[in-house]
């Protein structure tokens, strides 16, 4: 069952149910208990009429039985009456000699009633002991009166249905104002749900909060929360595809033209200027999309902060898997690239450090000229470890430090061949792992240092 409004319903019945079960199991109880008190009190005022017409003469019980005192069992029933007399010696006076005789011994004016089975039904009889006052020393003799319990069944049934009856309608009765109190009870519930569909499906507003019951309001929240990170998902998404489009577009549009200049070359030797034009391009091509990538990769990141601190790295290697990748590159370039390191291994909590490091690695080879000097080092103490990567390039104007962190942004002397995307993608990551990025000149000569602090996280 997955209707909140059904499960509310049931929950809500469910002891009503109980209950009502229980309350008739007791009604019936109590109508049977009430059919024997009034079955008692005929049998008692039946034997008490007999009681009363009992006389004593010339050494002779008389015992006329009345018709009054059977006519008070007349029914539809049919029931079936029988009576004994016994004086207190044992002797039947008068009635069925096989009647069952009381199990306790009756005193003056005093009755008793109990259950049996006789003939082959039951019966309920009433016992009752009276004195005869012209009787030798006031002899007493016991009356009993019975009766078979069709007629008893039948009231003791018939009050029964009825507050069974009584009952059910009660318990119908609340169905239908519990259904009514659940039906007004989630009608906020089915106003936000009808707003949620009937909302355009580029609609990112958040829900509001008026006239919502407490209950809802996490759920509330919870929405909102998730359509501020859908927001921000898609605006990372609609950035990339402007993005990709644009930077994109002219290098495609630079490979077709080396493609048609080297289609319309006739010689040999114009038809590889083409290819190796083509290559450059292509190559280019790559890089940025794999940076397009990265940038995409560290936006989501930071929309995720906590699932990206989950792994322990070790940033030794991660440098030393970087410096693999680039070898070729800084031996194209006859650039020196070392590593400075004074620990065996340096371990970091977080993701995306590979991405990092290779972009400011591929940052200082482009733009270190031919023969520079490239050096990473990692050193760390009990709050930070402390990334560095210098080169002996043009370095960065003060005044365009900041700059550089925008996409896409190149200094105006630069002649290398970036896309513009390294130190942005740096930042993105940084702002990840809470890591603080600064940029300076080293002394005494040009080139740039890139300082990245990362925080030690707590243990």
């Amino acid at each position: 069952m997955t209707s909140l409004r059904s499960q509310l319903l049931l929950w809500l019945l469910f002891p009503l149910g109980i209950f009502v079960a229980v309350s008739s199991w007791i009604t019936y109880r109590n109508a049977v208990d009430m059919a024997t008190a009034t079955h008692d009190r005929l049998l008692l005022g039946s034997a008490r009429v007999i009681a009363e017409q009992i006389r004593y003469d010339d050494g002779v019980f008389l015992v006329p039985v009345p018709p009054s005192a059977l006519e008070l069992f007349q029914s539809s029933a049919h029931d079936r009456v029988f009576y004994r007399i016994t004086s207190a010696s044992g002797n039947l006076l008068a009635g069925s000699e096989d009647l069952p005789l009381p199990a306790v011994k009756l005193g003056q004016e005093s009755s008793y009633f109990f259950s049996t089975e006789f003939r082959g039904e039951k019966i309920r009889v009433s016992a009752y002991g009276q004195s005869v006052i012209t009787a030798p020393d006031d002899e007493m003799v016991i009356v009993e009166v019975a009766q078979t319990l069709r007629a008893h069944k039948i009231f003791s049934d018939r009050i029964w249905e009825h507050a069974v009856l009584q009952h059910l309608l009660i318990l119908l009765f609340v169905a239908v104002l519990l259904a009514l109190g659940v039906r007004s009870a989630l009608a906020p519930a089915m106003r936000l749900r009808d707003h949620m569909q009937h909302r355009k499906p580029d609609s990112l507003e958040p829900l509001s909060r008026a006239d919502i019951p407490d209950e809802l309001v996490p759920i509330v929240d919870a929405v909102n929360h998730y359509v501020v990170r859908l927001d921000k998902q898609m605006a990372a998404h609609s950035r990339f595809i402007a993005n990709a489009s644009h930077q994109l577009r002219t290098p495609i549009t630079v490979l077709a033209t080396q493609v048609d200049y080297g289609l319309h070359s006739d010689d040999a030797s114009g038809k590889d200027v083409a290819l190796r034009a083509m290559k450059v391009s292509l190559q280019h091509g790559i890089r940025l999309v794999n940076q397009l990538l990265s940038l995409s990769g560290a936006e989501a990141a930071s929309d995720r902060r906590q699932d990206a601190m989950l792994d322990n790295v070790d940033l030794v290697l991660v440098v030393q898997e970087v410096f693999e990748e680039f070898a070729m590159f800084a031996q194209d370039k006859r650039i020196d690239l070392g590593f400075d390191c004074a620990h065996g291994s340096i371990t970091a909590q977080g993701g995306m450090y590979h991405e990092l490091i290779a972009n400011l690695v591929d940052n200082a080879l482009r733009y270190t000229p031919r023969g520079g000097v490239v050096t990473t080092s990692l050193d760390m103490d009990e709050t930070k470890i402390v990334l560095t990567v210098a080169d002996n390039g043009p370095g960065i104007p003060a005044e365009e430090r900041q700059r550089v962190f925008e996409r896409f942004y190149r200094i105006s002397s630069s002649q290398a061949d970036g896309t513009g995307l390294g130190l942005a993608i740096v930042a993105e990551i940084a702002a990840v792992i809470g890591a603080e990025v600064v940029l300076s000149a080293p002394a005494g000569h040009s080139g740039l240092i890139v300082t990245v602090a990362i925080p030690v996280a707590d243990h």
